[in-house]
């Protein structure tokens, strides 16, 4: 079941994200407005939560 975050509302310009198998042990991620149609990013579980953390802690923010 893909899921986004609550903060897109009705928008389409968010990133969605699933367990691709049974085991839960691939995550995938697709960007919304493609849908079922466009291309999804596979991960493990180990580099998912490796991503998530680094974002959290603001590694991929924008410098302005």
């Amino acid at each position: 079941q893909w899921r986004r975050s609550a903060h897109c509302g009705a928008s389409n310009t968010c990133v969605e994200v699933a367990t691709l198998d049974a085991s839960s042990q691939f995550i995938g991620t697709r960007d919304a407005k493609d849908g079922m149609h466009g291309p999804v990013l596979s991960f493990s579980r180990r580099e998912w939560r490796e991503f998530v953390g680094r974002a959290k802690k603001g590694e991929f923010d924008l410098r302005r």
